[in-house]
């Protein structure tokens, strides 16, 4: 999932800064989809991060038990 995010969110900035003229409107959402997707890169990012020490912990508490 984080990688379709990220190859989307380099395609919406790609068109952005390419030097081709498209309609206000067209601006406009892409612009707003580039900040969508920011913000969903950002959730699954602290998502990562919340549950990497749960996992590790885990794992090493079962390690300890054998």
């Amino acid at each position: 999932m984080k990688k379709i995010v990220r190859k989307i969110s380099q395609v919406v900035q790609v068109v952005l800064l390419a030097p081709i003229k498209l309609p206000v409107k067209a601006l406009q959402v892409l612009k707003y989809v580039a900040v969508g997707l920011g913000i969903i890169e950002t959730v699954l990012d602290q998502e990562k991060e919340e549950s990497g020490p749960t996992e590790t912990t885990g794992k090493e508490g079962f390690k300890h038990g054998h």
